[in-house]
């Protein structure tokens, strides 16, 4: 009687299970079929679409070719990033130091100064409360401190802790005019930009007042063949700079009473740093009689002959992660990954190096690296491929690893911050998505955490690549999917 009692539970047990195993691959059939459904709509089935959706153990739960490759535009920064943090540590902090090779006699600096630049992104104002100064304030300041008023040496730039080669490969000539595409070097200051400002103040045909930082500097020069255009008329921006030169055209057409700001490279960017350090000392009463001279070879800074004056100790990693995640900052991530890889190797920095190390990394997460095409690590390359699988694996992998909390914290959060900002306002998804947009021409590509509607965690990689339709018109297609994602799950 008891084994039968046993038996009939048995069966019983059996049969639940079995009842919810159909309805959770019925689950996943109906889930599947309004997939299909959203991808072959009109607008949808003329591009290219790759969707993986894993839950926290690492299954797959829905797919929609994910092993194909795509072009991941600037969801290839949430792998760059992870391997940083790896390779870094949360709390890693750059240090650029100016030091004496002389002697001071009175208020006169006998000999040179020279900076030596370690690959710190943040010389900007960025992390200083938009003091874009702040680190060469730090340097005039301990100048001050020993009672220097006159160098009558040399500025030196030393920029040998990264490669000189200025631009990762792959990335278009077009763009290099612009702030997402400079020059990436171990001495940076602002970017690499001259910040523009242009003012259609004047009359219908007139040119338009421009003034830049830093201090209207002669660093660059400015072709301004702007004009000014009735009020009902539309801005047409045109910049460019002539490549190889510091000459930079303006032949934008501007309505009366536009207010224009555009951040513009620049080349040779060690040069301007040390430009720029030299006429804000000179703008601060400290004289400088020397030449500008650049150094790219690497010496022992141990040497008695190198005097510290000052180091300036950046803020750590975790924060600079944010502009990288959630500004989707193309130089942060290109000098972040340079940088990661001369100290992981031990010599002097490069894209290739840092390429080598995210695919080491990768494959460390369990994710096929053996297709991976990289030639940068922003994503800005055309030629990069990657699949929405192994996206989805690093993802997962990384929320058992020691710096994940920093690592998620640089992630956009849906409706609130970072590119994500205007995105999902009006949507239940608001507040319940951490991740990643990406965009280059003919790719929109979105990745990251959703905390679903029943409180439970999918990982989600979802990239288009090959259409011609307005980006809007992919982001409500994205948006729908991933509302279907947030219901089911």
């Amino acid at each position: 009687m008891i084994y039968k009692k046993q038996y009939r539970r048995g069966l019983f047990t059996l049969s639940l299970l079995l009842l919810y195993v159909q309805a959770g691959v019925a689950q996943t059939d109906s889930l599947q079929t309004r997939l299909h459904h959203i991808l072959t709509g009109k607008v949808a089935q003329q591009s290219f679409w790759s969707i993986s959706v894993r839950d926290t153990s690492g299954k797959m739960l829905i797919s929609y070719q994910p092993e194909k490759l795509v072009r991941p535009a600037s969801n290839l920064k949430l792998l760059t990033s992870a391997a940083v943090l790896d390779a870094l540590g949360s709390g890693y902090r750059f240090h650029t130091t100016l030091y004496g090779i002389g002697s001071l006699q009175d208020s006169v600096w006998k000999g040179d100064l020279l900076i030596r630049g370690v690959g710190d992104p943040s010389i900007d104002g960025t992390m200083y409360d938009g003091d874009r100064f702040h680190v060469f304030r730090e340097f005039k300041h301990a100048l001050d401190s020993l009672g220097i008023r006159e160098v009558e040496g040399d500025i030196i730039g030393n920029d040998a802790f990264l490669e000189q080669q200025p631009y990762p490969k792959g990335w278009s000539w077009d763009d290099l005019s612009y702030y997402y595409a400079v020059e990436i070097n171990a001495l940076s200051f602002n970017d690499n930009c001259v910040d523009l400002e242009v003012f259609a103040d004047d009359n219908v045909g007139e040119t338009p007042h421009i003034q830049w930082f830093p201090f209207d500097t002669d660093y660059v020069d400015f072709v301004n063949e702007q004009m000014i255009t009735p009020r009902t008329t539309d801005y047409d921006e045109y910049y460019r700079r002539l490549l190889g030169t510091n000459t930079i055209l303006l032949r934008s057409r501007l309505p009366k009473g536009y207010y224009e700001k555009e951040s513009l490279s620049v080349a040779n960017v060690p040069l301007y740093f040390i430009d720029t350090f030299k006429k804000y000392l000179e703008r601060n009463d400290i004289k400088v009689r020397g030449s500008l001279i650049l150094d790219h070879q690497a010496h022992n800074w141990e040497k008695p002959s190198y005097k510290t004056i000052s180091t300036h100790t950046s803020r750590p990693l975790k924060r600079m992660l944010w502009q990288v995640n959630k500004e989707s900052d193309n130089f942060y991530t290109e000098m972040l990954l340079r940088t990661a890889s001369a100290e992981k190797f031990g010599t002097q920095g490069s894209t290739e190096l840092g390429i080598k190390l995210v695919k080491d990394f990768a494959a460390r997460m369990r994710a096929d690296t053996s297709r991976f095409v990289m030639t940068d690590g922003s994503g800005m390359s055309t030629s990069t491929l990657i699949t929405t699988a192994d996206l989805s694996q690093v993802l997962n992998q990384m929320r058992s690893q020691p710096d994940f909390q920093d690592y998620y914290n640089s992630l956009s959060v849906a409706g609130m911050d970072g590119t994500f900002e205007n995105r999902f306002r009006k949507s239940p998804i608001k507040g319940h998505i951490q991740g990643k947009s990406g965009y280059i021409s003919g790719v929109r590509s979105i990745s990251g955490y959703m905390e679903t509607m029943r409180q439970n965690t999918i990982i989600f990689s979802i990239i288009t690549n090959h259409f011609a339709d307005k980006t809007r018109e992919i982001d409500r297609i994205q948006e729908k999917i991933l509302s279907l994602l947030y219901r089911s799950y």
